[in-house]
């Protein structure tokens, strides 16, 4: 029998914006989504021939309608939900031009990290939370 083909691995960005209080910006799950319900920081994937940054900038625009000014690594991590293979990649958002607001009708909330209860997040997210600290 045949070795069962890799699965391929999807490069998702996250952005972790953080604003002027130490909050955090997140984005709830559509019902019709992977996870629906769960709330998670915004982001996407990674596009062929996208840089990681480039594709956060991107993919926050879209969401958001922000213009991504400042950002840098925070954690990478390998996630599996099934057979969904990801490398998640969130990034910290210090600096960014324009209002976040919602351009796929996701409900969008402002938290301190300290305050967001873990299960309210998709599962990868909450390692994320964490490596905030």
């Amino acid at each position: 029998m045949p070795a069962p083909m890799p699965a391929t691995v999807m490069h998702v960005m996250a952005g972790v914006l953080l604003d002027g209080a130490g909050r955090v910006l997140l984005a709830q799950r559509p019902a019709d989504k992977h996870l629906a319900g769960f709330w998670e920081f915004p982001g996407g994937k990674l596009e062929a021939g996208e840089t990681p940054l480039a594709a956060l900038a991107r993919e926050l625009l879209e969401e958001l309608g922000i213009h991504v000014r400042a950002a840098e690594p925070l954690i990478r991590l390998p996630w599996r939900y099934g057979e969904r293979e990801l490398l998640l990649d969130a990034w910290c958002v210090s600096s960014w031009r324009g209002e976040p607001r919602s351009l796929e009708a996701q409900p969008l909330q402002w938290l301190l990290p300290a305050s967001v209860d873990p299960m309210i997040l998709a599962p990868a997210d909450r390692v994320i939370l964490a490596a905030l600290g």
